[in-house]
């Protein structure tokens, strides 16, 4: 395994192969926060961008993962992306925040408009007392409402930044003797060790 001095660089190869062997969705990632009681919840989420200032991924802010993510002050959480195919997996720890209103804006834009009409209409992680009808329903009144005209970005909808103070990279190899690489920010700058597999 490479050892470059910047995680991010290694990171993004790893996700551009992850890209090229066909998997659906190579950016998938768990999500690991824990609530105020500390009890640990961990779902699936699509990380939209990757640079030196984080993991980004959007959500409703409403859901589990928005109230236990949400507030001004940044909260721990991890993420962990794994490719099956490539026998690698990526683990990182830090802190998150909420991106600004303009980096949800703008993602916002790129969206699907059914993708947008679903975030309008699922009040996410919360019951729906009369079913996936519902749901339904909603959609539709939805896609009414915003006939003709760009669908707006609602305000319980927007995104979180995962500032990385560890990254761990693992390489599956031949008789468990998996390769294992932690990277860790300490004053600004970025520690490697190996790790025993």
């Amino acid at each position: 395994m490479s050892r470059p001095e910047d995680p991010i660089h290694l990171f993004e190869e790893w996700l551009r192969a992850a890209g090229s062997v066909g998997l659906p969705e190579p950016s998938a990632a768990a999500l690991a926060t824990c609530g105020a009681d500390g009890r640990p919840s961990v779902r699936m989420v699509l990380v939209r961008r990757a640079d030196r200032d984080g993991f980004v991924f959007y959500t409703n802010l409403e859901s589990r993962k928005g109230r236990e993510l949400g507030g001004a002050a940044p909260v721990p959480a991890a993420l962990c992306f794994y490719w099956p195919p490539l026998a690698r997996q990526v683990r990182i720890e830090g802190m998150a925040s909420p991106v600004t209103d303009a980096e949800a804006d703008t993602y916002w834009t790129t969206r699907p408009r059914a993708s947008q009409i679903a975030a309008w209409a699922s009040p996410q992680s919360r019951p729906l007392p009369e079913g996936r009808a519902e749901l339904d329903r909603r959609f539709a009144e939805i896609e009414r409402r915003f006939e003709g005209s760009p669908v707006p970005r609602p305000s319980f909808w927007s995104g979180f930044r995962l500032a990385a103070d560890r990254i761990e990279f693992w390489e599956g190899r031949e008789n468990r003797l998996h390769d294992r690489l932690l990277y860790r920010r300490q004053a600004g700058a970025w520690t490697i060790e190996t790790l025993a597999p």
